[in-house]
């Protein structure tokens, strides 16, 4: 199992030292008022989260896996909206560091490092879902480039983000279908390329999810990426690797919230003379929290160990964004439990872990899907295929 360097100890303690100071007395209110936390965001690229995974010489220092996985969780331990305004990034810079052309590279890496560029990934189209095969993005070849039509939807950051990770169909007759899948890089001022609206949503407040269109949108030949067409879908697969770790971190970081809070609502809460953690049903549900969150941190860490040592990591990523966002949806229904009808009052932060935890269930891959790619690895793996 490997351990964090001092220099990732003292990372992840700042980000938490950052949290309980910095972010814990405002979220209530930003959250409430569905508030765009610029100030947050700001002191974020100040400590160099968004370059957290490009390494030298685009960055100053990229963290392993397990220390991403560390910072994801002490940032959602505060507000996981905000470990979402980073995590597509880090996404399109692990593309564009194992995939990129080097002018690719050169071009954006250095300013996403320090955030003062963000991008985001575009996969979920409004009639695909999880089915991104199926997708009806097109982008046909020009003399020039490229000319994409269509839509995608559930875009987190899209409205701040300079660069947009379109995974498109560039051959819509290949098959099998994912040899005609493609990763286009667009800038946000590309003529045809609009955000339109911000959609509702049950949590996840404060940074935007959006609907992205793109009519007649014209990008030259250099915004492939790698330059070779064909070969999106198994860089995407790659790149959600990381997302999903960072997926599994959010919901470890909102369950230990929900379970800190819980566990002092217990000692300070009494009835019939005695603190709530000594009854027995709320003793168990607290025993069980615990040993849940416990397990889940182990077992993203080690989807973490697997990246950091170069292995094959999509079973093992799979399986922890699947057992963490599946945990953090019961550990903060527990929380509620164990907060009685002040669980159910916007005045307790329980609340909104509860409304925060089902975005990890269906974000980044739905667990109904996942499930279906690690019953398939593990049959692979075996070698019963």
């Amino acid at each position: 199992m490997s351990e964090l360097s001092d220099e990732e100890q003292q990372i992840v303690e700042l980000v938490a030292r950052w949290v309980d100071d910095e972010v814990r007395p405002v979220v209530n209110e930003l959250e409430h008022a569905d508030r765009y936390p610029a100030s947050l965001i700001d002191q974020m690229k100040q400590m160099g989260v968004y370059g957290l995974a490009i390494p030298e010489p685009y960055g100053d220092f990229a963290v392993s896996a397990r220390c991403y996985a560390r910072v994801t969780e002490e940032i959602s331990r505060g507000w996981m909206s905000l470990a979402g305004a980073f995590g597509g990034h880090s996404v399109v810079s692990k593309l564009l560091l194992r995939f990129g052309t080097d002018e690719q590279q050169q071009r954006y890496l250095p300013r996403m490092a320090t955030g003062e560029l963000r991008a985001t990934m575009a996969l979920t189209e409004p009639d695909g879902g999880s089915d991104l095969q199926a997708m009806r993005t097109v982008a046909m070849p020009t003399s020039t480039g490229y000319v994409i039509n269509g839509s995608k939807t559930w875009i987190t950051n899209a409205r701040m983000s300079g660069l947009v990770a379109l995974l498109c169909k560039t051959d819509p007759t290949a098959e099998p279908r994912h040899r005609g899948v493609s990763i286009l890089l667009i800038e946000r001022d590309n003529p045809g390329f609009t955000v339109s609206r911000d959609l509702p949503k049950l949590g996840y407040k404060g940074v935007e999810s959006c609907e992205l269109h793109f009519d007649d949108c014209h990008v030259a030949a250099d915004a492939l990426l790698g330059g070779a067409e064909g070969h999106g879908f198994a860089q995407m697969m790659t790149g959600l690797e990381t997302g999903r770790i960072q997926v599994a971190g959010r919901a470890i970081g909102v369950a230990r919230a929900a379970f800190d809070d819980a566990l002092r609502y217990a000692q300070d809460r009494h009835t019939f003379g005695k603190p709530i953690w000594q009854h027995q049903s709320v003793g168990n549900l607290l025993a069980d929290m615990a040993t849940q969150i416990t397990a889940a941190q182990q077992l993203n860490y080690h989807a973490a160990d697997c990246i950091d040592s170069g292995r094959r990591a999509d079973m093992e990523a799979g399986m922890a964004k699947l057992f963490c966002s599946e945990m953090a949806a019961k550990v903060t229904l527990d929380a509620i439990r164990i907060h009685g009808g002040h669980g159910y009052s916007t005045e307790f932060d329980v609340e909104r872990y509860y409304r925060d935890a089902p975005l990890m269930i269906v974000g980044e891959g739905t667990n109904e899907v996942l499930r279906n790619v690690i019953v398939k690895q593990a049959i692979g793996r075996n070698g019963l295929s």
